[in-house]
This record gives C-alpha cells, sequence and structure tokens, in this order.
C-alpha cells in the first residue's frame, strides 16, 4: 500500500516538475551527444548527463513540499533550512555534496545569467542584508521550490513577485561541477 502512495505520489510531482518545465524547455536547443570512454568522461561528470540529473533533483526538491523550516536542518525528518534543502536534494538527487551555507554554494558550479536559468539551476538571494544569504532551486517559468524561514514549509515560490524580484542575487548551476561525493 504505502508503495502505492509512493509511485502515485513520485508520478504525481514529476507531472508537475514537467508542466512547470514545459515553456521553458521548448526553447532549450538539444545538443548532439558524443559517444565517450569511461576513460574520458565518467557517466556523472558528463555534461549531457545534467538533464537527467536535473529532473531527478526536481523531482526530489518536490517530494520534500510541507516539509518544516529549521534553522540548521537538513533533513526531512528534521527540517530543512534553505542550504539543508539544497544541500540534500542535490547529495540524494545527483550525488554532489555541497556546503551548508548559501555564500558558500554560490562559488561552485558556473554563473548564470537570469534569462538563461533552467530547471535544476540554483537561485540565490538577499534576504538577511548579505548577498547570496538564501538559496533555491529553479523550477522553470519563474517559479523555485525552497525551504523559505522560520515557520515556513518548504514550498514552490514565484521570483517575480515583489518579495523575491527585489532581492535576486545570481544563479549557479552545478552540472559543471567535478567534486562530487563520496
Amino acid at each position: 500500500m504505502i508503495k502505492t502512495i509512493l509511485k502515485i505520489r513520485t508520478r504525481y510531482l514529476l507531472s508537475i516538475a514537467l508542466a512547470l518545465t514545459s515553456a521553458s524547455c521548448a526553447a532549450v536547443e538539444s545538443m548532439p551527444v558524443e559517444s565517450t570512454t569511461s576513460e574520458q568522461t565518467s557517466a556523472d561528470e558528463n555534461p549531457e548527463n545534467w538533464s537527467g540529473r536535473a529532473s531527478e533533483v526536481l523531482v526530489n526538491a518536490l517530494s520534500l513540499t510541507g516539509i518544516k523550516y529549521t534553522r540548521g536542518g537538513n533533513t526531512p525528518e528534521t527540517g530543512f533550512d534553505c542550504s539543508g534543502f539544497v544541500r540534500y536534494v542535490f547529495k540524494q538527487a545527483a550525488s554532489l555534496t555541497l556546503p551548508h551555507s548559501a555564500l558558500a554554494i554560490s562559488q561552485l558550479g558556473q554563473t548564470i545569467p537570469k534569462n538563461e536559468l533552467q530547471p535544476g539551476d540554483l537561485v540565490f538571494f538577499n534576504t538577511l542584508k548579505n548577498t547570496f544569504s538564501h538559496v533555491g532551486i529553479y523550477l522553470g517559468n519563474n517559479r523555485f521550490v525552497h525551504s523559505p524561514s522560520t515557520g515556513g514549509k518548504v514550498r514552490v515560490d514565484n521570483m517575480q513577485e515583489n518579495y523575491w524580484a527585489s532581492r535576486f542575487s545570481g544563479a549557479q548551476r552545478m552540472d559543471q561541477l567535478k567534486a562530487t561525493a563520496k
């Protein structure tokens, strides 16, 4: 029974993620996939595999909506702060170990202009009078999932809302990240 519920929830979350990203994905030009040997590039480091890993990141992130915010939290059982949430999702879905600080995470990967955001990119905001003090995961169509603040729960918000639009600090893409988890 529980497995059936989990399968249904996963399908539901995947369909939400696909619906949120469909418009933005249509504008992305597909890249030809070149074959490589394991000596050249491992599957986890291959940039062409990022779209699959990004999908896993989105499904994993959306499956955690409703988990309470806890300062310093980094598991579904204890709750999440913003960086703990992002760190947990990327570890589970993409086998990437990220630091537990929005500022430290902002220094990894590749800087992306706002107009080139793709699902799975990390978006940063100035919420504590410090640049890069809050982080979330971009879903597409100006939406992102994050663990907001005390009293809140993991949720999806619109980056065009006044609060978030005025606090946007930048974005990073983790597909170029070379340091992977143990």
